[in-house]
């Protein structure tokens, strides 16, 4: 042990810079994730600020009776699970899509001014995103006035009718998020190797043929990491676009009440950490077991396609 604890500092002073170079990220990791996850206690205790997370008292699972004992809640759950399935499959689809279309134009000024014009709402705040939406759907918005009204229909009160949510949020969520996926899936498309192509041209291959034997295939471990990723997150919902979008409208809450805008409302009601607590280890621990089975059901059919 002592013989290599020279060469143990020599190679700590040979490799300072990239020491140097990885000690803030791993600090960042270790304060912002693993710190924190002794948080975890206040889930199983009737927390005060008077007493702490270690003096409040123990309160057993009584904080998750919460997420299950209302209709409410199953109703938030349900809608929690659903939205973000539709997400998964949605989001996903239209990104491939859209990467191999950007890959396919010949221009590359063009591609990059799609690639930036689809990539911008990704960096918008919700708070902004509501005022769009609102701009198009209010009571004289955009799709009322310009459209609706010109072709003699009546406007549509959008903020009263639960049922029409169910597909303006998917498609805002679309709209937002579509553009990240797609640079992540363009990026795979570009390491593709371009002999693949080469060769499916000298033996005749259309071009449909290319996307469905060469890109589509060559994606397929990249399209998987992302979706296991979704998966894991299924129990969790966008707090901003099913909250700030909707304008916390309360008609609207059959269509628009997840997990997450469930506990918030019920945390600002009761003030209750624990119950929020609960809930944050409830949607962790859903995700970390739809995680592990998703993968293992893929590792069954292709090891090298599996996350781990």
């Amino acid at each position: 042990m002592l013989t290599n604890a020279p060469r143990l500092l020599r190679n700590l002073f040979k490799f300072r810079a990239l020491y140097l170079m990885v000690l803030f990220p791993a600090a960042v990791l270790i304060f912002n994730n693993y710190i924190p996850m002794f948080g975890v206690i206040v889930a199983f205790k009737n927390y005060n600020f008077v007493d702490g997370i270690l003096g409040s008292a123990w309160a057993g699972f009584e904080n998750f009776k919460y997420l299950f004992q209302t209709e409410d809640a199953w109703n938030a759950t349900r809608n929690t699970v659903l939205y973000n399935a539709v997400f998964i499959v949605l989001n996903n689809a239209v990104a491939i899509f859209l990467a191999i279309a950007l890959n396919e134009l010949r221009s590359r000024r063009l591609a990059r001014l799609f690639q930036s014009s689809l990539l911008f709402p990704y960096f918008l705040s919700f708070v902004v995103v509501s005022y769009l939406v609102y701009a198009f759907l209010g009571g004289y918005g955009f799709i009322n006035k310009g459209i609706l009204e010109p072709l003699g229909f009546d406007p549509v009160s959008w903020y009263t009718e639960p049922k029409y949510w169910t597909v303006i949020l998917p498609l805002v969520n679309l709209w937002k998020q579509v553009g990240y996926a797609m640079i992540l899936y363009l990026a795979a498309i570009v390491g593709i190797d371009q002999e693949y192509y080469e060769a499916a041209v000298i033996d005749g291959a259309s071009k449909w043929q290319q996307i469905r034997r060469i890109t589509v295939p060559l994606m397929a471990p990249v399209i998987i990491i992302l979706i296991i990723l979704q998966i894991g997150h299924i129990f969790n919902a966008d707090f901003g676009l099913f909250y700030q979008v909707p304008l916390n409208t309360g008609v609207l809450y059959p269509t628009t009440n997840v997990i997450d805008t469930f506990v918030y409302r019920g945390l600002l009601v009761s003030g209750n950490v624990g119950m929020s607590s609960a809930a944050g280890l409830y949607q962790s621990t859903i995700g970390i077991i739809l995680v592990l089975a998703t993968n293992f059901i893929i590792r069954r059919f292709s090891k090298e396609n599996a996350l781990f």
